[in-house]
């Protein structure tokens, strides 16, 4: 067996990326029906730094070599009407740095729709913080077009395209990253503080029950590009 070659010719891996101890633990708990052969769920830390450590550290090791990411985990909405448990598909991330834009996004909402039916699914910008944010800043942030924020999923979609190969000969530019979050805090529903999850409950069991969303997202990568 050659690892190396198997690597740089089978289909890449798939990096889970998440920050909180909950969120890994829901999705570990999710079905493995369909996962990649090569998969990983990181739990990253909490904030953008910690997001970026871990993350360039993980795409470093030759296990993850060539890897699609996602980002995933809980976030904060901004626009009027959204609820705890509805699902934000990012079209692209942003930061101070710049954007990075998402690939497969129209797939992987109709997947999601599939997995967790009755939830509303968002497309649009989902924007990065260094630190929970509420109040007026709330509307801010919406203000900019975007309609999510989360303090992980900008540095690490942009550790990811920026920060390294995508494999043999391939820039970080090419590496297919995308981002999803579910909300457990919105205008009309904000949270006392983060680790309240006391009404983010239902958002715990529909991140559980996403993943075969994400590995269909993940076999699209496979298919012929036109």
């Amino acid at each position: 067996m050659r690892p190396d070659r198997e690597a740089a010719t089978g289909p890449p891996p798939l990096l889970v990326a998440c920050a909180l101890r909950i969120e890994r633990t829901a999705l570990r708990s999710g079905s493995a029906a369909g996962a990649p052969e090569r998969y990983e769920v990181l739990r990253t830390g909490m904030g953008p730094r910690a997001a970026e450590r871990a993350v360039g550290r993980a795409l470093a090791g030759p296990a993850l070599r060539g890897a699609a990411v996602l980002a995933t985990g809980f976030c904060a909405g901004l626009l009027p009407g959204m609820s705890p448990g509805d699902l934000i598909v990012a079209e692209e991330t942003r930061d101070p740095r710049g954007t990075v834009a998402c690939a497969g996004t129209a797939l992987l909402a109709e997947a999601l729709a599939r997995a967790v039916p009755g939830r509303t699914v968002h497309l649009g910008a989902l924007t990065g913080s260094d630190h929970v944010v509420r109040g007026q800043e709330r509307a801010e942030l919406r203000a900019t077009g975007a309609i999510g924020v989360d303090m992980e999923s900008a540095a690490t979609l942009w550790t990811a395209a920026r920060g390294g190969p995508a494999g043999p000969g391939g820039p970080g530019a090419d590496r297919p990253v995308a981002a999803v979050r579910v909300i457990v805090d919105a205008p009309e529903h904000e949270l006392v503080r983060i680790g309240t999850v006391r009404g983010g409950i239902s958002a715990f069991r529909v991140l559980r029950a996403v993943l075969p969303a994400f590995y269909d997202w993940h076999r699209s990568l496979l298919l012929p590009r036109r």
